[in-house]
Formats: structure tokens, sequence, C-alpha cells
């Protein structure tokens, strides 16, 4: 199962899954399976919301944060984090949104 464990303060608060292994778990569980969500249509807001992360070492670091701390609490491994500070990879919506909630960053909830 290709399951994504989103934590915050140090504690797993969300897991994300693909939709086919939730309906699964659903059918499995016996529960009824909810229609698929509704297509996301696109909008320019969220990306220019969470600008001030390109910044994120230095967010990190103005916070007091170890590299290792802020990646265990959004539940990446720390090198995956220092690989999203350098500019090598570009994390997704979730870890984005995780990321901007544990610095702090205006406009989080603005991205879905």
């Amino acid at each position: 199962m290709d399951i994504q464990i989103i934590s915050r303060n140090g504690e797993p608060e969300y897991a994300v899954l693909p939709w086919d292994q939730y309906q699964a778990l659903l059918k499995a569980a016996g529960q009824p399976h909810p229609a698929p969500p509704p297509a996301v249509t696109a909008h320019a807001a969220p990306a220019e919301d969470l600008r001030p992360l390109a910044d994120l070492r230095g967010l990190r670091e103005a916070k007091g944060l170890a590299i290792e701390t802020l990646a265990r609490t959004v539940g990446i491994s720390p090198s995956y984090l220092g690989l999203i500070e350098s500019g090598e990879r570009q994390p997704d919506a979730a870890i984005r949104r995780s990321l901007a909630w544990e610095l702090g960053v205006a406009g989080w909830r603005d991205e879905s």
C-alpha cells in the first residue's frame, strides 16, 4: 500500500493513500463507496500564496529547527527535505502544506 503519513508536532495526523486503495479499504470494511471527488479546476493563487517556501532553509533556520526535526515532523526524511531545500526536488501539495503549516507560512490553507 502506498501511504503517506503527514505529522504535526511529531505525531501522525493524516494518512494519504491512492483513491483505488481507499476504495478497496472501504469495500473490505463493508462501507459504501463515496462518489469520486469532483475534478479540480486549476487556479493560479495557491502557488503564489506559498511562495515564501522558496526560502525554505531560511525559514527553517529562522525558527531554530534542525533539518531532522522539521523533516520528521512533516513525515519525510531529512535527506529528502535537504533535496527540497536545495531545489533538486519539488514536494507534492501535501508536503508543501505541511511545511507551510509547520513554518507558519500564510496561505497554507488555500492549496488543496
